[in-house]
């Protein structure tokens, strides 16, 4: 693989796991979310990966939501926006797909397969939450599974395709890049690769060095060695493997979709522009370059903002 000459910094803002009662300074409404967004752009953040909450912080696939989010971001920055595809858990695939056709954005994650993806034990030591929505919404991963069958995958690389939309891989497991390759050996997608390997959810695979120079070692084999690649590292030791990605010739993210965290010790983190502004100074003092959101477009094959429908 040819490493591009800088590093690209995506923000993943707020996600559908952490809920309100989990931090003061989880985005938890549209204004907050694109607040947090132009300041992560502003900090040095080349992508930001972008979930809709609806007023009470539950997230939501309302389009009317995400039209609002969407625009202000764009109106108020260069970022490159990109669109969740995963939604939140209970939400139909059909929910969770139809915000591609709709806004057609330059990028958008791609899940890589079918599994259980559970965080009910992220409210445990939570004994009052600030709605009523939260506590049931946990518990409902306990017996659930999060929906992306072949036809599915199928189903949003065609649209993407259609769109112009770049797809960002997110495998859980090991037998999800399989499911991708099916698809890139018969043409339903042809490339270039990007894939963003999320260990450390509960019905994944673990989070730990080996397992993840496993998986890039599998993902050269069975793609190629010309592929990109990022790491999801959630939780209190984000910068530690996101760190140890870039060592090994990949891209970061941090965010707060991915962990609340400034450091181990539980030092919560007061925007996502803080947790930019610490990969970046990492990044800084072990003399990488991070691109901008013009660099990251080349990179990429991106379509461009003027592109997209928001």
């Amino acid at each position: 693989m040819v490493t591009p000459k800088k590093i690209i910094v995506s923000a993943a803002i707020t996600g559908a796991i952490h809920t309100p009662s989990m931090s003061p300074h989880l985005p938890s409404t549209p204004d907050q979310i694109v607040k947090n967004a132009v300041d992560a752009a502003s900090a040095g953040a080349a992508v930001v990966h972008i979930h809709a909450r609806d007023e009470q912080g539950k997230p939501t696939a309302d389009h009317k939501t995400f039209a609002h989010i969407l625009s202000a971001i764009k109106d108020q920055c260069d970022v490159v926006i990109g669109i969740t595809t995963g939604g939140a858990q209970g939400m139909t695939t059909e929910e969770r797909f139809a915000v591609i056709d709709r806004f057609q954005p330059e990028m958008a994650s791609a899940n890589g397969g079918t599994m259980n993806f559970c965080f009910r034990h992220l409210g445990d030591n939570i004994t009052s939450f600030k709605h009523a929505w939260e506590r049931p919404y946990l518990d409902y991963t306990w017996d659930s599974v999060f929906k992306n069958t072949m036809k599915d995958i199928e189903h949003y690389l065609r649209v993407m395709n259609a769109c112009g939309t770049f797809p960002e891989f997110e495998i859980f497991d090991y037998g999800q890049m399989n499911n991708i390759a099916f698809f890139v050996k018969n043409g339903t997608f042809k490339g270039p690769i990007y894939l963003q390997f999320v260990p450390g959810v509960l019905g994944g695979m673990p989070m730990h060095n080996e397992q993840f120079m496993f998986m890039l070692d599998q993902a050269k084999k069975i793609f190629g060695h010309d592929i990109q690649y990022c790491t999801v590292a959630g939780g209190r030791r984000m910068f530690r493997y996101a760190t140890f990605c870039v060592l090994n010739g990949g891209n970061v993210r941090v965010g707060m979709e991915d962990g609340l965290y400034l450091t181990p010790d539980g030092k919560l983190a007061p925007d996502n522009a803080a947790q930019v502004k610490k990969i970046i100074g990492i990044l800084r003092s072990l003399d990488y370059e991070t691109a901008s959101p013009a660099e990251a477009r080349t990179y990429l094959k991106l379509k461009g903002k003027d592109n997209v429908k928001f």
